[in-house]
């Protein structure tokens, strides 16, 4: 997504024209414009100049945003950012009020109250409507941004809230001047009565009035969408400026910008990391709370990855760098957070399209208004105060400012506390969820199998035990091999000399160490090398009823004992299923251990529904399945997650996974813990209820005030509205949606207290249409004939899932409709297989 910066935009209808105008623009796929941010995102094959031609076309101006293209620098997000409105609100509204207090003075401190006037404005009613012509001129000189916008806006047929505006001071100025100009006449005819009465005509106060209290409303609307971007502001503030690498031979201070990949820099203790890099000397604790939320520091050696804008708190660190510019982890963070303000929330299309018709619909209401006062008999002052009223109190901001904000705010919580929405559809649409699908491997495990327990057998020793299987694990790849040998080397231990290695595949290993004969792995495997006492039989039994790979070891005919393995939960993974569990969601682990591990580990985390077996190329299958009882979310972390992630109503990526399961993800968890996910499922809750109170209130105010400013109660209550009321509440409501959004700042994604079992929409049963068939299946071999098997069933419209077994010889076949046993046993029986029975 490329962005662009467009300027002149003031209200929704603004950005709903922009965005209009830019996806007729050939080869554009989609475009996404932002009030909040005066920001632009464009898909597609298409010319930038003919985006920006668009966009000028339409009456607003755009420019590129440097830094977008690949291998370019990191675009200058602090200037970006940075709130250059507030100023010049600022600035507007003192010079207006400097001119309006005199102004108002004279005319309602003297017409009201009788305060006292200069010699040469006393009692002279033509000099006090001078005066006022030219302080209301002032003050329009200064607004004249209102009148430039709206009327250009006018002119290219896309009236906005600047229209409305100027529609309703020009016309308060204009009738004012009518007024002035009929006193003067009356003046001349010493018609002291009309002059009195043309005096009270004059609604310069209002124009001038109106003008400023919506300068007020802007600004203040200004400084609080300054503040929507107080987290991201907080990341930038930590990025060094500078950075210092080493070049021949020598220590130089260079710009951030000169940083290229490859260069050897430095960091000294309390200085932050100015790119991403791999430590390749020195050793140092490193705080990368900044990025993860996490304020435990973390331990940094030779090897390990270091990233910009975290804290080195305590030793030298000489680095590599790997990613600079807008590579580093900070820039492609704040990148995420930018896409996601830059992108709709489909709640947001619909305010759009509401916003794109409001103006002209209020247009069409103040001008309906005046022509019924008129023909009510009503004065043309009466009239055109109630017209007045329509244009100034209706207010198109406050319904399109409702959804990007809220979006913007609850983005910028998300990423201070490492979880990253990557679209506002991600973030609106997470707290649908009605079942969570959670990889067992490295999501709810470590993912880095331990040794759990050792069990030595006879005389042997614990310490002679883990010897023999360290030195005979050594070599071999397996990740359990891995276990063993990290806890070996932890220990100190010294290999036994190996001889005649063999890893035997999907059995175990044997040497010859130390010119002895020893063997490990499954219980089958050796004891065709020695018998295992029933003792350990039973052992080795309730460690895989636990979850643990039992690994048994013989040497020269002994058996040796046996030592279990374990991909260990995560420290918080039980707490964050119940947490998922008591907000009313489905949880379900996903993972190709066998039946027996994968329920020991499912009732250790207390998942509601463990499906086991499931290859790689499955799981996408069973997503497929889920998807149809309500709204899924997947929780992976590998590269088979991949196409499990994308086939998921949404995403969500452990960020100590690869890259490709965090880019085919919708959310993000920096920090790989689990209980994120609840935190991210909360957080999308409260930012959709923000959304839905900012889009009530909008739309409210609006039903209530523009009646009220029409007159419609005048017949029966005698209530009006004064133009300038009408402008002090469309000031206000920009800057009640606004300020409401902020309480999200304020928002504890992490307290359980207030969970509910929010109703989240799932198919009843009758919509849902499952049943089993088994199939006996002569004829599998391997892996790879249950792949064939499985693929072959799965590809039946029929089938949701089918679950093989070779061990078995079966087929679990999971059906969504009728489907006849003769077509079941057709389908596998064409790919060689023979097939015994259905039941």
């Amino acid at each position: 997504m490329e962005q662009y910066s467009v300027t002149g935009m003031s209200c929704a209808a603004c950005s709903a024209r922009v965005e209009k105008a830019v996806q007729n623009v050939q080869g554009v796929t989609s475009c996404s414009v932002s009030l909040l941010t005066n920001s632009m995102g464009v898909e597609g094959n298409y010319n930038p100049s003919d985006i920006v031609k668009a966009v000028e076309d339409a009456g607003y101006g755009a420019k590129p945003r440097v830094g977008e293209k690949e291998g370019a620098k990191a675009p200058d997000y602090e200037e970006m950012l940075l709130d250059k409105e507030t100023p010049l609100m600022k600035k507007r509204l003192i010079m207006s009020m400097i001119l309006l207090i005199p102004l108002m003075y004279v005319s309602m401190g003297h017409m009201m109250w009788n305060w006292p006037l200069p010699e040469i404005l006393a009692g002279n009613h033509v000099a006090m409507g001078l005066f006022q012509l030219l302080f209301t001129t002032g003050i329009m000189v200064i607004n004249q941004k209102f009148f430039v916008n709206g009327f250009k806006g006018l002119l290219h047929k896309s009236p906005n809230m600047d229209t409305l505006v100027a529609l309703g001071a020009g016309a308060s100025y204009g009738y004012s001047v009518f007024a002035l100009f009929a006193m003067t006449d009356a003046q001349m005819r010493m018609d002291m009565e009309g002059v009195m009465a043309y005096m009270h005509e004059f609604y310069f106060e209002s124009a001038a009035m109106i003008l400023t209290l919506i300068t007020v409303g802007k600004m203040l609307e200004a400084r609080s969408k300054g503040r929507t971007t107080d987290a991201l502001k907080g990341l930038m503030k930590l990025a060094p400026k500078t950075a210092v690498v080493v070049r021949d031979g020598q220590e130089t201070e260079v710009d951030i910008s000169d940083v290229a990949k490859g260069d050897i820099f430095v960091v000294r203790p309390g200085e932050n990391i100015p790119v991403d890099g791999v430590v390749t000397e020195g050793s140092s604790a490193v705080n990368e709370s900044a990025l993860t939320g996490e304020s435990i520091p973390v331990d940094k050696g030779p090897g390990d990855t270091v990233s910009a804008a975290t804290l080195n708190q305590s030793g030298f660190l000489k680095c590599q760098a790997t990613r600079v510019g807008e590579d580093t982890t900070l820039s492609q963070i704040i990148q995420m957070v930018s896409d996601a303000v830059a992108t709709k929330a489909p709640i947001a299309k619909v305010a759009d399209r509401v916003s794109g018709v409001f103006v002209p619909s209020v247009i069409t209401i103040a001008v309906i208004t005046i022509l019924i006062w008129l023909f009510a008999g009503q004065t043309i002052g009466f009239a055109l105060a109630r017209g007045i009223s329509v244009l100034v109190i209706s207010c198109p901001c406050a319904l399109g400012l409702a959804t990007p904000v809220a979006i913007m705010v609850g983005s910028g919580m998300g990423a201070k506390f490492g979880i990253m929405f990557k679209t506002a559809v991600s973030l609106e649409e997470t707290g649908k969820t009605a079942i969570v699908a959670l990889d067992k491997t490295g999501t709810i495990t470590k993912g880095e199998p331990v040794v759990t327990d050792i069990f030595p057998a006879g005389k042997t020793g614990k310490e002679e035990l883990l010897s023999m299987a360290y030195s005979l694990e050594q070599k071999s790849e397996h990740p359990l091999a891995r276990a063993i040998v990290s806890l070996g080397k932890e220990k100190g231990l010294i290999s036994l000399e190996t001889e005649e290695f063999q890893a035997v595949a999907g059995n175990g290993l044997r040497a010859v160490l130390n010119g002895k004969k020893a063997a490990g792995g499954n219980r089958e495997f050796i004891e065709k090398f020695a018998p295992v006492p029933e003792e350990l039989r039973q052992q080795g039994d309730r460690l895989s009823g636990e979850g643990k790979t039992p690994l048994y070891f013989a040497s020269e005919g002994d058996f040796l004992g046996i030592i279990a393995v374990a991909d260990v939960m995560k420290e918080d993974s039980r707490e964050a299923v119940a947490e998922l569990k008591n907000m009313g969601i489905h949880v379900v682990m996903l993972t190709g251990d066998n039946e027996r591990t994968a329920n020991a580990i499912g009732a250790m985390a207390g998942v509601d529904e463990v499906i086991a077996g499931v290859l790689p190329q499955g799981k996408e299958s069973v997503i497929r399945s889920l998807k149809e009882k309500g709204k899924v979310v997947m929780v992976g972390d590998g590269i088979n997650d991949a196409p499990a992630l994308k086939r998921a109503d949404m995403g969500i990526a452990i960020g100590a996974g690869t890259d490709i399961a965090i880019d085919a993800a919708d959310v993000v968890l920096m920090k790989s813990r689990l209980r994120d996910v609840a935190a991210a499922i909360r957080l999308s809750r409260a930012t959709l209820r923000n959304i839905h109170q900012n889009l009530f209130w909008a739309s409210f105010y609006n039903v209530i005030g523009i009646p009220l400013a029409a007159g419609l109660w005048y017949p029966f209550f005698g209530l009006t509205l004064n133009p300038m009321f009408g402008a002090a509440a469309m000031s206000l409501s920009s800057f009640c949606v606004v300020s409401n959004a902020l309480r999200l700042n304020f928002f504890s994604m992490y307290d359980t207290r207030r969970d509910k079992k929010i109703n989240v929409k799932k198919k009843s049963e009758k919509e849902i249409v499952e049943m089993e068939k088994t199939m006996e299946i002569k004829g599998m071999m391997c892996g790879h004939c249950e792949a064939r098997v499985k693929k072959c069933l799965e590809a039946l419209e029929q089938v949701n899932e089918a679950v093989v077994s070779h061990e078995k010889g079966t087929a679990l076949v999971k059906l969504n409709a009728e489907l006849s046993d003769e077509v079941l046993k057709k389908t596998v029986e064409e790919q060689d297989y023979e097939v015994t029975g259905i039941s």
